[in-house]
C-alpha cells in the first residue's frame, strides 16, 4: 500500500512531490504521482505550445522548485539572467523556457520521473476493512489499481474547455488546446475569440505570419497579475475568505469578485497595440450569434448584425468550471464527501482535507483550481501549489510504529 498517490502530474502534482519527500516521513517507494502524459508537466508545456506564449506571467521566485530563489540561481549560473524579464511595477518573471528548463532540473535532480505513474485514473473508492480504515483504491483504465493511505487530487481544470453553443459542429472551429490544433498551420486570416491572457498571446504571435483580428465579448481589461498579491498571504485569506461557511456561495462570490478573470498584462497589451498599427491586426468587440461555414471559409454572424469571415476561427475561451466536472462528482459521490455551491468541495481550512458527509475529515486532499474555496483566488497558481503544499504536508504523515511493549 502506498502512503500517498498524486493524481495529476502537473505544476501542483509535482512540487507536492518534492515537499513530500523533503518535509515527512513518506519513503519514495510510498509515493507515486499518477498521470497519463508522457512525462510531468506535459499538459502545461502542451497549452504552451498551443498559444505560442514566451513568458510567464507570475514572478521568478514562483517555480516548481522547493527553494524562493532556485530558479534565479539557475538562471545565473546558467548565464541567462537576461530570461529573468521586466514587469512594469512588479517582480521580474521567467521566460517560459527558462522555467521549464529549471522545472526538468528540478524532476531530474529528484528524480521525480521514478516516481511518475504513466496512466489514468478513472475512479476513486472508499477501501476499509478490518485492517485499513479510510484509505483508497485507485481504478485505471488498464485494469491495474493503487491502494493509497492518502489521496491528492491535483487535475487542474481536469482538460474541459469552455465552447460556446454557436461552435458546435462548425468546421473550422477550434479550441486553441484541442490536441488537433496546430498554430504552425499555414492559412492567410485568423479570428482568435477570447479577451484574455490566452487570447492576446496566440493573437500577436500569429501576427507575425497571417492576418489576425481577436474578437471579444467586451472591451479588453488590464491588469498585471491573476489577482491582488495580498492573496498570496494566508493570513489574507483566512479574513476575507474563511469567515464565511466552507462551500457557501459567499465564498465563490468572494472567489470571482477577487480573481482578474478574462484580463491582459500590460505587455500584452503592448504587443496588440504594436500589430494593429502595423496593420496586422484588427481588434473588434461584439457577441457571436452563429457561425457556418462558406465556400471553405468561417464565418462569424455578430449579434449587431455584422458579418466576420477568416479561413479558420480558434477559441480561447477558457475553462468549464473544474467544480462541475464528472470525476469531481464520481469522486464524491464514491467516497461520501460533502460538496457546496454549484458543487465546489468543501474542505478543511487548515489541511485541504475534503470533509465527508458525515462531517468529518477525509484522507482525500485538493490542490490547484479544485481547491478555490478554501486557498483562495490563487489557488490555481504556482503560489497556489506553495499554499495548499503547507496545509497537506502537515496532514500526510505515515503513521507511527505500532509502541513495543515488554513483558
Amino acid at each position: 500500500m502506498l502512503e500517498c498517490a498524486i493524481v495529476g502530474g502537473g505544476i501542483h502534482g509535482t512540487y507536492l512531490a518534492q515537499r513530500l519527500l523533503e518535509e515527512t516521513a513518506v519513503e519514495r517507494s510510498d509515493l507515486r504521482i499518477v498521470d497519463p502524459h508522457e512525462r510531468l508537466l506535459e499538459s502545461f508545456r502542451r497549452k504552451a505550445r498551443a498559444c505560442e506564449m514566451s513568458s510567464m506571467r507570475s514572478t521568478f521566485v514562483h517555480h516548481v522548485g522547493t527553494e524562493p530563489f532556485g530558479l534565479e540561481e539557475f538562471a545565473e549560473a546558467r548565464d541567462r539572467g537576461d530570461e529573468l524579464l521586466p514587469t512594469q511595477e512588479y517582480p521580474r518573471r521567467p521566460s517560459l523556457s527558462l522555467f521549464l528548463d529549471h522545472a526538468d532540473h528540478v524532476i531530474g535532480r529528484y528524480d521525480l520521473e521514478s516516481l511518475h505513474h504513466r496512466t489514468s485514473v478513472e475512479s476513486i473508492q472508499p477501501r476499509a476493512n478490518d485492517e485499513v480504515d479510510g484509505s483508497f483504491v485507485l481504478e485505471t483504465p488498464d485494469g491495474d489499481s493503487l491502494v493509497a493511505r492518502a489521496v491528492v487530487v491535483a487535475i487542474g481544470h481536469g482538460g474541459r474547455y469552455r465552447r460556446p453553443a454557436w461552435a458546435d459542429g462548425v468546421d473550422g472551429i477550434s479550441h486553441v488546446w484541442d490536441d488537433a490544433f496546430d498554430p504552425n498551420t499555414a492559412v492567410d486570416e485568423t479570428t482568435v475569440v477570447g479577451g484574455g491572457i490566452t487570447a492576446a498571446q496566440l493573437a500577436t504571435t500569429l501576427t507575425e505570419r497571417e492576418s489576425v483580428t481577436l474578437l471579444s465579448r467586451t472591451e479588453l481589461e488590464t491588469e498585471t497579475v491573476e489577482a491582488d498579491p495580498l492573496w498570496i498571504n494566508w493570513n489574507h485569506v483566512e479574513r476575507q475568505l474563511h469567515r464565511h461557511p466552507p462551500g457557501s456561495r459567499r465564498r465563490l462570490d468572494v472567489l470571482y469578485s477577487a480573481q482578474n478573470r478574462g484580463t491582459i498584462p500590460p505587455r500584452l497589451v503592448s504587443a496588440l497595440e504594436s500589430a494593429a498599427d502595423r496593420d496586422a491586426l484588427s481588434i473588434r468587440q461584439g457577441a457571436v450569434r452563429s457561425a457556418r461555414v462558406v465556400d471553405g471559409r468561417v464565418r462569424l454572424l455578430l449579434e449587431t448584425g455584422g458579418c466576420l469571415p477568416a479561413d479558420r476561427v480558434v477559441l480561447a475561451t477558457g475553462f468549464e468550471s473544474v467544480f462541475e466536472h464528472p470525476f469531481v462528482g464520481h469522486v464524491a459521490d464514491a467516497c461520501g464527501l460533502e460538496r457546496g455551491y454549484r458543487g465546489m468541495p468543501v474542505l478543511e481550512d487548515e489541511t485541504l482535507a475534503w470533509r465527508r458527509t458525515t462531517g468529518d475529515a477525509s484522507r482525500l486532499f485538493v490542490t490547484g483550481a479544485l481547491a478555490a474555496g478554501t486557498a483562495g483566488p490563487l489557488a490555481g497558481t504556482v503560489i497556489g501549489a506553495r499554499r495548499a503544499a503547507d496545509r497537506i504536508c502537515d496532514s500526510i504523515k505515515p503513521p507511527s510504529e505500532s509502541p513495543v511493549i515488554a513483558d
